[in-house]
């Protein structure tokens, strides 16, 4: 699905061919075939590597995969974008890292999947709290109330050894986005979450889902901004799928996510004062699955590859999303606040 997804994308920007892909499965190669019939197909992404002569690589393989692909992609010299999560731990985030330094090639660009600081709204509370309209921050709340986990080939994202758990796999963005408004290192995770009501009927030769499907998790920041995460997976009676709230000391802000809206609500003008605003992307940007943030991601990096640009998310930016994450499953297998120490 994702696969296919950064192909749209990549074939509705000038200037750029999609000459190979890869997949192991057949279905897989079907659907890709579908978008790309000129392009050369191969079962095995080191065959594609060792053959293509090629300038950038996209990685949309299960979690559990990343650290070797990643390996064997930075070992090959190009340019390369990685689905979210980075990994699925981050004892494996942080050998990334290393080998990312050590194979280090001038204006090399390798960024991280997380798209969700690109939608429209996202963009816009991000952009209104770093231009200070909010005041001193002092609370950020994120909600997200959605639907199950999709399915996958192979099930994979039934189990937490190949997701790395709900709270790595689908809230690193959340997390990303939390610790760009707080514009802070993230320092302690107290969490609570469960499986409750997804998945409880299935096996997958003879094992049963261990993945969570509703949490709530408090991060606290170096600057002293409190962060809560508000998560259920079987909540598809809502008209926002996600939501952000900001609260600083002369404002609050929010965007609501499906509307594509933004509310900004200062203190000294109380309810009657409270402006809403539309925002949408450009004309031009292929909605996608992400509301078009996956295309607005891929422009910008092709734009740092053409430019010799910084990398707009970094494994650094990618591995503080993961230890929220794995830190918030410690707490809540422990009971227990967890400083981010005990997993960087």
């Amino acid at each position: 699905m994702m696969g296919c997804e950064h192909i749209r994308n990549l074939q509705a920007i000038a200037d750029c061919e999609v000459v190979a892909y890869a997949d192991p499965h057949d279905s897989s190669r079907v659907n890709a075939a579908k978008l790309l019939p000129n392009a050369s197909a191969f079962e095995d992404y080191e065959q594609m590597l060792a053959a293509e002569k090629l300038d950038v690589v996209v990685i949309a393989t299960p979690n559990h995969t990343h650290r070797n692909v990643l390996e064997d992609v930075l070992l090959s010299g190009v340019h390369v974008l990685v689905e979210k999560p980075l990994c699925i731990s981050t004892q494996e985030c942080r050998e990334i890292i290393a080998l990312e330094k050590e194979t280090r090639t001038p204006n090399r660009v390798v960024w991280v999947g997380l798209e969700y600081r690109y939608m429209a709204p996202t963009a816009r509370i991000i952009d209104e709290c770093s231009n200070g309209s909010a005041g001193s921050i002092k609370m950020i709340s994120i909600r997200e109330h959605r639907f199950p986990f999709l399915k996958k080939v192979g099930d994979w994202n039934r189990f937490s050894k190949n997701t790395g758990g709900t709270l790595v796999e689908k809230c690193c963005h959340f997390f990303d986005v939390m610790i760009l408004l707080a514009n802070s290192k993230p320092v302690t995770v107290f969490a609570s979450g469960g499986q409750d009501v997804n998945h409880l009927n299935e096996s997958y030769e003879g094992s049963i889902p261990d993945i969570l499907d509703n949490a709530y998790v408090i991060v606290e920041f170096a600057n002293g901004i409190r962060g809560a995460l508000d998560l259920s997976m079987f909540a598809e009676g809502s008209l926002n799928e996600q939501e952000i709230c900001v609260v600083g000391d002369e404002a609050k802000i929010e965007a609501l996510i499906t509307e594509s809206k933004i509310r900004i609500g200062k203190r000294n003008l109380g309810a009657s004062g409270v402006v809403e605003i539309s925002v949408r992307h450009d004309e031009g940007v292929v909605p996608g699955f992400h509301a078009g943030a996956s295309y607005v991601e891929h422009q910008a990096m092709q734009k740092a590859i053409r430019q010799n640009l910084p990398t707009g998310v970094s494994l650094e930016h990618a591995l503080m999303s993961v230890a929220v994450g794995q830190a918030a499953h410690l707490s809540i297998a422990e009971r227990r606040r967890v400083d981010l120490s005990e997993v960087l």
